[in-house]
């Protein structure tokens, strides 16, 4: 039997790539939804997220805040309004996702993670419940979400063997060795459990020196000998809007999708 599947979701960031803003950048509406009375309202770019993890069959979901960026739950509230529970942790350690999301590690040890970023919009919708399938035919640690970029050099890319598993993880190499990214992840206990520990050691070794990516935990994972599988969505797009470039492209591509048709 699968352990519980939570919805794990880092809010921390800054956004200093497309600052100034008037709002914390998960806010900033990226096409439309409908209201309560079925009238197109803006949507705003992490609700994209929660509804794909709401699609894949996930209730509940954790939100790591920085202090100040309490737009976020005042907009979201207890998730009510996407039939989703809702919560909101505050990230203590500022050296990275991983640390953000170790804040977590208290409430989702021993639970199935459905992983992604708020400010990267992905297609298709129902990407999340294929990470869980293959996750629970192969048995895997880590099943991550993969695309293919125009620009590998600003993502985490990876190295992919035949059948999908994953040779090495590359986070935003100075050389361009694979044009296949990952945007979102699945992951199993194991893999929570190895973050949480191999946080613990980089702070006594390292102390505050770095500032980490999931991106170099996975890699670490992969030479402690634990498996990652991928999905590769082929017809796939992402787009992170995080840069001014792809917030162009995806107010673009977003403001034409029809709110009756919902994501």
């Amino acid at each position: 039997m699968q352990p519980e599947t939570v919805g794990l979701i880092p809010a921390a960031g800054l956004g200093t790539r497309i600052s100034p803003l008037p709002c914390s950048k998960e806010l900033f509406p990226v096409g439309y939804t409908l209201n309560s009375e079925l009238e197109p309202i803006p949507k705003p770019v992490a609700q994209h997220l929660l509804e794909r993890m709401q699609i894949a069959g996930i209730s509940n979901a954790y939100v790591i805040l920085r202090k100040g960026k309490w737009d976020i739950p005042a907009y979201f509230g207890d998730g009510y309004a996407l039939q989703m529970n809702l919560a909101y942790l505050i990230m203590r350690k500022p050296y990275g996702t991983p640390f953000s999301v170790n804040q977590a590690y208290t409430f989702i040890k021993g639970k199935r993670v459905a992983f992604g970023f708020p400010d990267i919009l992905f297609e298709p919708k129902d990407a999340f419940a294929e990470l869980l399938q293959k996750q629970e035919a192969t048995q895997t640690d880590v099943v991550l979400g993969l695309f293919k970029v125009d620009h590998p050099e600003k993502w985490d890319t990876v190295t992919l063997a035949d059948d999908g598993s994953i040779i090495s993880i590359n986070p935003k190499p100075a050389a361009v060795v694979s044009p296949y990214a990952w945007v979102m992840a699945v992951w199993s206990p194991a893999f929570t459990e190895f973050m949480h520990q191999y946080l613990l050691k980089w702070e006594q070794e390292r102390g505050e020196q770095a500032e980490l990516s999931i991106g170099h935990v996975m890699q670490q994972a992969l030479a402690a000998g634990l498996q990652i599988q991928s999905v590769f969505f082929e017809n796939g797009t992402c787009l992170d809007i995080g840069t001014p470039s792809d917030l162009i492209k995806a107010i673009q591509h977003y403001a034409n999708h029809n709110p009756q048709n919902p994501t």
